[in-house]
């Protein structure tokens, strides 16, 4: 239950512990939100504006090419795009 609080003017709220009953499969799928938030927060707290470790585009396609997940159609088009990038070599 939710009670109001106040000190010199000022109100919060507070809650009382209350135990409360799920299923199984919505325990589940509240865990498994829980993990993707946690992981996309991490993600977030990453520096994502640092320049990429390579500057060879021509060993930034290898690896990628070296990987086997990738087409040559694909592999052509990060090569022209890192191409337009004035970061690559």
């Amino acid at each position: 239950m939710l009670h109001p609080v106040g000190v010199h003017g000022r109100v919060w709220y507070s809650w009382d512990m209350v135990t409360i009953t799920i299923s199984k499969k919505e325990y589940e799928r509240l865990s498994e939100a829980k993990l993707r938030y946690e992981y996309l927060r991490a993600v977030m707290e990453a520096d994502l504006f640092s320049a990429p470790p390579a500057h060879s585009k021509a060993k930034i396609v290898s690896a990628m090419r070296a990987t086997g997940k990738y087409n040559r159609q694909f592999l052509a088009s990060v090569r022209r795009g890192l191409g337009r990038s004035s970061h690559f070599k």
